[in-house]
């Protein structure tokens, strides 16, 4: 979506590499030329460590050349491997002049320029140059009459719907390419008119229209591009970018593209200029779908419901054409997922499993179309698994493009990712495909690390499983995993019930709950535990992708073991919040909690701390751990503190100024719109006691440096904001731009009112609540030694534990309403109260009563 592309530009300044994150390499193999030598059950020993080097790719579009591949994606990055593991970045973004892909990018790129992408509304101050497409043309003609040359397809945006889809030739693959043309423009008016921050008139006649007009390409506008208004109706015509190109089998050239909007379309390319033919003349196919005389043949989505990054690639062995489409938001709060649709001609249809037509009709959610490759997902790490930290998984993967090795026949799916509890960071991952026996294309739950299909003896599938179904919905949710047990009398036993049956070398059919999925088992490289496991693909006749990853054979004692090894409740010694108590470990291990004191900590975990003066209390928990018929306890020594009286360190009353009243910080500064901008101002009204400062949603307030460098520090303060955006702070500190705070009003965890910290580490602290406009809330928040409470009107709605220690030194940057990346506050704010050490709950009450 054209919005997040944009929270992608602003978050990917504090991204960094991660080593818990796994790359995803699909490869479809066909099963003729499996490996004949059956597999043992763990190849350690047998196979090399794979290695894995990471990069960050948005929108990558893979192309080989040579012994080496390639992909070229968004922000002008790009990068190369030679075994699809290890990669290497060798683009510089939009460094200009000296572009590595485009030398001096504002001058070559002009003629797209004209119309967007650079220093222009949305793009004001940069370039926004957007998932490329890159192949070698061997009919394509050069200014010399010499024929071939790698051509790159380019987006260049200014709003969700003004781009431009250009094309560049050079004859290197890394470049540079020089500009040859503009193809296709969208969001024109009827009439002259202007978007914000922007010099362009957006009037069709300042487009390459009338050019093709003149030259008898098209036979003049078309009224249906405009709405009633005159604006551009982009509910039904396409936003120009993403474009991807494909030969079909009659060796023609065709060009997809799209991006929400008015849906995916598809044009027909000369492949010997690689310009577009354009169809000249309005019409609709057989099946009824829309074909425009400038935009070419509409091919799936439309009516602004999600739908972008399309890719088409012909099979020769199912003789299908597989559209593959990325549905939601790219952003890690978004939902971005994959899906899937075949054809037998290029220009459609395309449908999914359950025979949907891609092109959807209006006012319909997309969720329910097409086969669900990858959504988010979560193979978690229970206590007592192997491997450590939170388990492997993926967050908003999508914007894939696809590569068939033409001599094995094996195919890789190839995309970015975010990861759970990561944030914006995203790398490039590769994983493997295969197609199952209803010729879809199955992925691999695991990257890509080598390996090939290998037969398998039916009695290795036996064991228990984590599972994951993808399920069909595009929501932000991740899928946790479930349990299952393949049984030896072939049922399923665990959350599903079932049957399953194998066939052939390595096909496996499986029945949950009542549905059928179809593909193959595997052996994979788990990044996660460092050793090589079973898993199983496969696909659902609902077009619903599921996983399986098997743990190691093992007795239940042994599970146990395990689980009384690793479990751990941290620093007993003083507890000062209630903790959270597993109930359940590895393998659905039960774990059930007895207290010898339920007046200092209950069964459940919940603490009654001493007040201010009294002495620490003590107690003795139990955990009992059971699988099938093993058992062991396992007791906990805990000590729970009493509440330390809080020191009050600064006050900033705003009583017609930004002084603090207890004389111990300076007075804080006005800024711009953000934390290092200049300008801005502020004024001041009628507050909760006296005055109240007004943030105008274009400036904020620096306050004084070093303003917390305690691990224990309590933060109060009124607000009542005139506007709820995502993301935007009130109170916000930090060390550096990795290292935060931020007080939200309104968070990006289903709009509700949160404490934040990024972006090293993340960490959500949700009151599962959002705070009204136009009202003043007391809002609080309490940092105890990685303890973290959450206070809305003097009543705790968050307790979590394990909140990062950020404030180490003097040297933190603090403010109000403004930090280096999002809208700034727009309302009142009033009584900011910081104090040394954690607030009890009724002195936080007390506050919160001043009013």
């Amino acid at each position: 979506m054209y919005t997040m592309r944009r929270l992608l530009k602003r978050r990917a300044r504090s991204s960094i590499a991660l080593t818990m994150t796994l790359l995803l390499a699909i490869a479809a193999v066909p099963l003729g030329t499996l490996d004949a030598a059956a597999a043992e059950p763990n190849q350690n020993k047998k196979q090399d460590v794979p290695t894995f080097s990471n990069v960050s790719v948005h929108d990558p579009s893979i192309v080989k050349d040579g012994d080496t591949y390639y992909v070229f994606g968004s922000h002008i990055a790009a990068a190369k491997s030679k075994d699809l593991t290890n990669w290497t970045s060798f683009a510089n973004g939009y460094t200009t002049p000296g572009n590595t892909l485009y030398g001096d990018l504002s001058k070559n790129l002009a003629g797209s320029f004209a119309w967007s992408g650079e220093n222009d509304a949305d793009s004001k101050g940069g370039f926004s140059v957007w998932a490329p497409d890159v192949f070698w043309n061997e009919h394509y003609v050069n200014k010399d009459g010499t024929k071939g040359a790698y051509m790159i397809y380019y987006s260049a945006s200014s709003t969700y719907i003004r781009s431009a889809i250009g094309i560049a030739v050079a004859p290197n693959i890394e470049g540079p390419y020089q500009y040859v043309d503009t193809i296709v423009n969208t969001g024109f008016t009827k009439e002259t008119a202007f978007d914000k921050n922007s010099k362009v008139d957006k009037k069709w006649t300042n487009t390459p229209i009338p050019q093709l007009i003149n030259e008898g390409k098209l036979k003049g506008p078309r009224a249906g591009w405009f709405n009633a208004d005159g604006s551009y109706a982009n509910r039904v015509f396409p936003n120009a970018i993403d474009a991807a190109v494909f030969y079909d089998t009659d060796g023609r050239l065709w060009m997809t593209y799209g991006s929400w909007s008015g849906g995916i379309f598809l044009l027909e390319l000369d492949k010997a200029t690689g310009k577009p033919i354009y169809p000249g003349q309005d019409g609709t196919t057989e099946d009824g779908r829309l074909i425009d005389r400038y935009f070419g043949t509409k091919i799936a989505g439309g009516y602004g419901e999600s739908g972008e990054g399309p890719y088409i690639e012909y099979n020769s062995k199912t003789g299908y054409y597989y559209l593959y489409v990325t549905y939601g938001g790219l952003a890690s709060d978004g939902g971005y997922n994959m899906r899937l649709f075949r054809s037998k001609s290029p220009t459609g249809p395309y449908k999914d499993a359950k025979g949907q037509n891609a092109v959807l009709p209006a006012n319909t959610k997309n969720a329910a179309y097409g086969n669900k490759l990858m959504g988010n997902f979560l193979f978690d790490s229970q206590i007592g698994d192997p491997g450590t930290g939170v388990g492997y998984g993926y967050v908003s993967p999508g914007h894939n493009s696809v590569y068939t090795d033409p001599a094995t026949g094996q195919m890789f799916v190839v995309f970015h990712t975010r990861f759970p509890q990561q944030g914006e960071t995203h790398e490039l991952r590769v994983h493997q495909m295969f197609m199952n026996q209803d010729d879809w294309p199955v992925v691999a739950p695991y990257r890509y690390s080598g390996e090939t299909l290998t037969k398998l003896d039916e009695k290795q599938f036996i064991g228990d499983y984590q599972y994951i179904n993808h399920g069909s919905d595009s929501s932000a949710t991740i899928k946790n995993t479930q349990f299952i047990q393949l049984k030896a009398d072939h049922t399923i036993k665990g959350d599903m019930q079932g049957t399953w049956h194998k066939s052939g070398d390595a096909n496996i059919r499986l029945t949950l709950d009542g549905t059928v999925f179809d593909g193959v088992f595997l052996r994979q490289w788990d990044q996660v535990t460092n050793q090589y496991i079973l898993a199983f693909t496969v696909l659902s006749n609902k077009g619903e992708m599921a996983w399986g990853s098997k743990f190691p054979d093992m007795p239940d004692m042994t599970v146990v073991d395990s689980v009384y090894r690793e479990l751990d409740l941290g620093h007993t010694s003083r507890v000062t919040a209630n903790l959270t108590l597993p109930k359940e470990g590895s393998r659905q291990s039960a774990i059930i909690w007895k207290t010898s004191n339920p007046n200092v900590i209950s069964d459940t975990g919940e603490v009654k701390r001493p007040g201010i003066g009294e002495k620490a209390v003590s107690a003795t928990l139990t955990a009992s751990i059971t699988k099938g018929d093993s058992s062991r306890d396992k007791t906990f020594n805990i000590t729970v503190a009493p509440y330390e009286k809080a020191t009050l360190t600064a006050s900033y009353p705003f009583e017609n100024n930004l002084k603090d009243q207890n004389d111990a910080f300076a007075n804080g500064k006005v800024t711009g719109d953000r934390i290092d901008r200049q300008g801005g101002s502020v004024s001041y009204a009628e507050g909760v006691r006296g005055q109240a400062v007004v943030l105008d949603g274009q400036s904020g307030i620096a306050l004084p440096e070093g303003l917390i460098s305690s691990s224990a520090y309590s933060v109060s303060l009124w607000v009542k904001p005139s506007e709820l955006t995502v993301h935007t702070p009130t109170f916000f500190g930090a060390m550096d731009s990795n290292h935060w705070v931020s007080l939200l009003p309104r968070g990006p965890e289903k709009d509700n009112t949160m404490v934040w910290s990024g972006s090293s580490t993340w960490y959500t602290g949700s009151t599962g609540l959002k705070i009204k406009a136009n009202e003043w809330t007391h809002l609080a928040f309490t940092v105890d030694r990685g303890v973290l409470e959450v206070y809305v009107n003097g009543k705790i709605q968050f307790t979590g534990s394990k909140f990062p220690d950020v404030f180490t030194s003097k040297s933190g940057t603090f403010s109000l309403g403004v930090n280096w990346w999002d809208p700034a506050f727009k309302g009142s704010i009033d009584e900011l109260n910081i104090f040394e050490g954690a607030l009890p709950p009724a002195q936080v009450e007390e506050l919160a009563q001043m009013k």
